[in-house]
């Protein structure tokens, strides 16, 4: 079920009627996430470990697509699903539970879904995943399987319209999807995983040159740039992009605006850490929310990473992704706390237009769609 709170639109003031039905559009890999929670160490070889929480949930791709729509804003998700128990389960879950429009999604017949174990434990985590690539795209999409050959569906060759869509870039890989959105009027947010090559080359990575905004970690962000300081990269790698912005870790995230020279940088919140899965993709998810609403960079910043510090109080990916409600809960409860400094709460002020004046009580237990869960 969806956290967010009705009536929160983060767009509203901007809408109008021949605006594109989709907010965001993206695409990638969804996995059935498992999550066991609550070890106290790391799994020993030759050893059984006893976790004392566990769930399941949609993971990969499902991550952002579940932040965004959490949010809010209308997501659009083409993907592949197995046609196997965990298939139908991820399925149900986005569409039924989160809203996303799976309507350029299909269900592979005789594919089974990829799976993901994720072991949490001392704020870090260990994953063993398994999956085969989908097959090419044979018929029509939609939940059920497909046995009679029919055209391709609409995408790739042709993403749907859309304010948004967010890319995970590869060296050497371009994806055409990515700049038919951008013709199309969508503005590109993109993150890039490890070069496992080595070379560390930005030329290696062509669909940068159709993106609004790149968000490296601060590792990756040195090594594309050659610099030893993410600052220092993220002003290098915004004069390729309108927008950099490098996440800094425990320290927070710093920003540069290409067409401005503006900077802004927020820490992080403290926080005690369950799970850090998919953290990195509700940051995504703020900061693309924040960019849609033309908030300032530095609240843009700022909201994104107050998302990313409340999903890793949670266990999963997808599950732990904020809605309003937190959002509205967190904002209520620290203005009540003592011992918050004022700055600290200026830096937030914006929240005041966005949420109700009163909100339910902090902490939350949230309705999360999952199998096999027990906290």
């Amino acid at each position: 079920m969806s956290t967010e709170t009705p009536g929160i639109d983060p767009l509203l003031a901007l809408r109008a009627p021949r605006d594109p039905a989709c907010d965001v559009f993206l695409t990638g890999t969804v996995f059935l996430d498992i999550i066991f929670t609550g070890l106290d160490s790391a799994p020993v070889r030759g050893t059984e470990s006893w976790a004392r929480g566990m769930g399941s949930s949609p993971g990969g791709v499902a991550n952002m697509a579940t932040a965004l729509a959490r949010l809010g804003l209308h997501t659009s998700l083409a993907a592949a699903f197995g046609d196997d128990h965990y298939g139908e389960y991820c399925w149900d879950a986005l569409e039924q539970g989160e809203g996303i429009d799976l309507s350029m999604s299909r269900t592979v017949p005789g594919w089974h879904s990829p799976v993901t174990v994720s072991m949490a434990y001392e704020g870090e985590r260990t994953m063993v995943s398994h999956g085969h690539e989908a097959p090419p795209p044979t018929g029509t999409a939609g939940p059920a399987p497909v046995t009679t050959p029919a055209p391709d569906p609409v995408f790739p060759h042709c993403p749907p319209r859309a304010r948004a869509a967010v890319a995970s870039l590869a060296p050497g890989r371009p994806e055409p999807w990515v700049a038919a959105a951008a013709r199309g009027g969508a503005l590109i947010f993109a993150d890039v995983g490890w070069d496992d090559t080595g070379r560390w080359d930005l030329d290696a990575l062509p669909d940068l040159a159709h993106c609004e905004a790149f968000l490296p970690n601060a590792e990756e962000a040195m090594r594309y740039t050659r610099t030893d300081c993410p600052r220092a990269a993220a002003h290098a790698l915004a004069e390729r992009v309108p927008l950099a912005v490098v996440t800094l870790g425990a320290e927070g995230a710093y920003a540069v605006d290409g067409r401005t020279g503006a900077a802004a940088e927020v820490p992080a919140i403290e926080v005690e850490a369950l799970d850090p899965t998919g953290a990195g993709d509700v940051f995504v998810a703020g900061f693309v929310t924040g960019t849609l609403a033309d908030w300032p960079l530095a609240d843009r910043l700022a909201f994104a990473g107050l998302t990313a510090a409340l999903s890793v109080q949670e266990f999963g990916g997808s599950l732990s992704a904020p809605g309003w409600a937190e959002i509205a809960a967190w904002w209520q409860l620290v203005r009540t706390c003592d011992r918050q400094a004022p700055a600290a709460l200026e830096r937030y002020a914006f929240l005041d237009d966005l949420l109700p004046a009163t909100a339910r009580a902090w902490p939350l237990r949230r309705a999360v769609p999952t199998i096999g869960f027990r906290q």
